[in-house]
């Protein structure tokens, strides 16, 4: 671990800050893996117990629909972590030096703009009062068909979205000390 009078330098921050991301990746990865697994055994599920069984259940277009949220979600961090999202300028993402952490910082910022207001309404409603708030909404309701709390399928929300804000520090950091060790 490279240190400078104490306090680590950019680029080791940065060294962490990575790692950690890849393996909230890893674990998100996984998690969206397994659930489009879900998806795809309830809607067949679905379709062999509804034209042969001629008894459809009545769950597995609930379990179906919240596992395809859940594979969406995760996939979607996924997604931003190995920068296959949508993005306008593609060549920017290899882009190095002072020009690379201006496109970096504007491409987080836009970024920060969609997710941090869908966490701060997750987590504190409005006039930051946490009862109000998405997860304390979703935790006195049920699911219709399976008696879950919604709360369980909601989670994914803001799981999914404060995977992708470190995937976006762990990004600005890298940016950070790329400049730093070009010099």
């Amino acid at each position: 671990m490279e240190q400078s009078g104490g306090a680590l330098t950019v680029s080791a921050i940065a060294d962490r800050l990575n790692w950690f991301s890849w393996r909230l990746n890893r674990l998100a990865l996984l998690g969206a893996t397994f659930s489009v697994a879900i998806m795809l055994a309830a809607a067949g599920w679905q379709v062999i117990a509804r034209y042969i069984l001629n008894q459809p259940p009545i769950w597995t277009e609930e379990l179906a629909r919240f596992s395809m949220v859940w594979g969406g979600l995760l996939g979607a961090s996924c997604a931003y972590r190995f920068r296959r999202d949508p993005n306008l300028f593609p060549d920017a993402l290899e882009t190095s030096g002072l020009r690379g952490l201006v496109f970096s910082l504007i491409r987080s910022f836009g970024v920060l703009c969609f997710i941090l207001p869908i966490l701060w309404f997750s987590f504190l409603g409005l006039g930051a009062d946490p009862a109000r708030s998405y997860i304390a909404r979703l935790a006195g309701r049920q699911t219709e068909t399976m008696d879950l709390p919604m709360v369980v399928f909601g989670i994914a929300i803001p799981l999914a979205f404060a995977v992708i804000l470190f995937h976006v520090l762990a990004d600005v950091a890298t940016a950070l000390a790329n400049l730093r060790n070009r010099k």
